[in-house]
């Protein structure tokens, strides 16, 4: 039965993520490696085990997780269904369960705005986990005269805590930006799509999603 801490420590993997975010620094585009999928996999496991799934759903969400983003070794464009493609032959390879394979493969195929549903759990906490991961860190570019709209949105983030309430009804993605870099309307005009997203698999768990920056709640 494969296991995260297996997908974690294998070396091929460790490449494809390493050179695929290669890829996106020459395209210009924020942190994609080690501490965003690592991040989306914590966000994911966080959200399973608190909303009760099994211990097996939890791990499958991690390593989804861990995997979603080998796709952009291949190109940015369709990036979720080549990294599905990828994911498959690697489970395939390291002897996972068919039925593993299916889930993982089927929520990294379904991550990305431009064609993602939530068509499972383990799918819809993939989105959560990938889309709520907003931080300053994400940023590469070390001049702020020079920041594009993403890198203005990324850095201006202080602060960012996903939590689930204790009813277990409502699941919050709250920020602490700092307006001098962006402003709220900013933050719309790049996330809008995403925060839809997020509130679409938010349902699918069960939740209302809230998106609350500075104290208001605007979604």
């Amino acid at each position: 039965m494969i296991t995260f801490e297996a997908v974690k420590n294998n070396p091929d993997i460790a490449t494809y993520i390493k050179r695929a975010d290669e890829s996106l620094i020459a395209l210009g585009f924020t942190e994609h490696s080690f501490a965003h999928v690592n991040k989306t996999a914590d966000t994911a496991r966080y959200i399973l085990e608190t909303l009760g799934y099994s211990a097996r759903d939890v791990e499958l969400a991690q390593i989804a997780g861990y995997l979603h983003d080998i796709g952009n070794l291949v190109n940015r464009v369709d990036h979720a269904q080549s990294g599905a493609v990828m994911a498959f032959r690697i489970l395939y390879n390291m002897g996972a369960d068919p039925e593993d394979i299916a889930t993982i493969t089927t929520a990294i195929g379904n991550h990305d705005e431009e064609t993602a549903v939530a068509v499972n759990p383990i799918a819809a906490a993939l989105i959560l986990g990938d889309k709520t991961d907003v931080r300053r860190s994400r940023v590469r570019n070390a001049d702020p005269t020079s920041f594009d709209i993403h890198d203005r949105v990324n850095y201006s983030v202080k602060k960012s805590l996903v939590k689930i309430n204790e009813e277990k009804t409502l699941i919050k993605l709250k920020l602490t930006i700092d307006t001098r870099y962006c402003s709220i309307m900013d933050y719309f005009e790049i996330f809008l799509n995403r925060m839809i997203l997020c509130r679409k698999a938010a349902e699918r768990l069960g939740l209302h999603f809230r998106l609350i920056i500075n104290e208001q709640q605007l979604l």
